[in-house]
């Protein structure tokens, strides 16, 4: 008699995903699919401003589902901050700024930051940015965790002089207003100006901002 194949087990139902949770097949794709949305939420961003751009239509243009967007970066502001960190990145550039010491550092920094302004890719979603600060404190929010806590900041503390947070807060001031006259409300003749020029006037402001330490009468 020819023994009897045991029975496969029955497949049970599929557990249900709690809110935001993606299936496997989705988060198996996980680095991929999170740089993805990424690129697609600073695209959209940039072109509808922080107000009128929505999770599902930013998970549209990625090509995936709205819960899996939620899944990886939380709320809308946290999707905000981590598009906006394509253009700063500001894990990648810090050490590198300070890897020469303090001498020079405001050249670095002034450098630095008029790139990624004259780079049409980075200003692009940084003027959406600049746009909704001035109206909306989610954006705002975004441009002082980026520009004055994950940049300046850090580079003042390990500058070691006194005051640092005061310190930082003065650059970013300078380097912000410079960046709304240039590029948001184009007054010349800085609009047009040679950044090289810019750079040269400002670096030693900067210098002294976070280096000095007693300012000057």
């Amino acid at each position: 008699m020819t023994p009897l194949t045991p029975a496969a087990p029955a497949e049970g139902p599929r557990p249900r995903r709690g809110p935001g949770r993606p299936r496997q097949d989705e988060a198996d794709d996980g680095p991929g699919t999170q740089e993805r949305i990424r690129l697609a939420a600073r695209t959209e961003f940039a072109a509808r401003g922080y107000d009128k751009t929505s999770v599902r239509g930013i998970a549209k243009a990625a090509g995936v589902d709205p819960a899996l967007v939620h899944h990886y970066f939380g709320s809308k502001d946290d999707l905000f901050a981590a598009a906006i960190e394509l253009s700063m990145e500001p894990a990648l550039v810090v050490p590198g700024l300070l890897a020469e010491g303090p001498d020079g550092i405001g050249e670095r920094l002034a450098r630095y930051f008029l790139g990624i302004w004259e780079n049409p890719v980075t200003r692009t979603p940084l003027l959406a940015v600049i746009r909704s600060a001035l109206t909306h404190e989610a954006a705002a929010k975004v441009l002082r965790r980026l520009v004055l806590h994950r940049i300046l900041e850090r580079i003042a503390a390990d500058l070691d002089v006194p005051d640092p947070t005061f310190r930082a807060e003065l650059a970013a001031s300078h380097m912000v207003g410079i960046a709304i006259l240039r590029y948001v409300v184009q007054v010349e003749p800085l609009a047009s100006a040679d950044p090289e020029t810019i750079i040269e006037l400002v670096a030693p402001t900067l210098q002294r901002y976070l280096t000095e330490e007693t300012p000057r009468p």
